[in-house]
């Protein structure tokens, strides 16, 4: 059975009824959460986050791109959060390789060398920084003064605030 099909199969048990009560996508706490898309990483345990109090943005390594740009601007402007809250964490994967490294291994294998950044790190508090510094200077956000950003410990579950 494929994870797919697996996932399907729980889903089909468990019956998730969705939230009708949440008549709204605007997050009633008006933050959004940018963190690694890490499976140990469980954002909703991790704040006791319930359903519909925050946007939560996930991608490798937790780092503010571009595309998180596009979704941040698209949450504040649109959806109304005002605050913003960066996670990375230890033992990312992001910081043991170098863009580098990762671009030639994907380019032997497929002939093509990614123009994307991989984005990767040495020490994980440098890059929490460095993204909460782009959230601080995008001229897309209007909401760009209470951010924050922290490094998650995977061994405790405790956060260590950064910036």
């Amino acid at each position: 059975m494929t994870a797919i099909s697996e996932l399907l199969a729980r889903h089909a048990k468990t019956r998730d009824l969705g939230h009708p009560e949440i008549q709204t996508p605007v997050p009633s706490l008006g933050v959004t959460i940018v963190t690694c898309m890490d499976a140990r990483i469980k954002v909703f345990d991790v704040f006791g986050l319930k359903h519909g109090e925050a946007h939560i943005l996930r991608n490798a390594g937790g780092v503010v791109t571009e595309d998180v740009i596009r979704s941040l601007t698209i949450s504040q402007r649109l959806l109304g959060t005002r605050e913003v809250i960066v996670v990375q964490h230890t033992n990312c994967g992001l910081s043991q390789i170098t863009d580098d490294d990762f671009k030639t291994l994907v380019e032997e294998d497929t002939g093509l060398r990614p123009t994307w950044a991989v984005e990767a790190f040495r020490e994980v508090k440098d890059s929490v920084r460095v993204s909460v510094e782009r959230v601080r200077r995008s001229a897309f956000l209007p909401s760009t003064d209470n951010v924050r950003g922290f490094v998650y410990d995977v061994a405790t579950g405790l956060l260590d605030e950064v910036v």
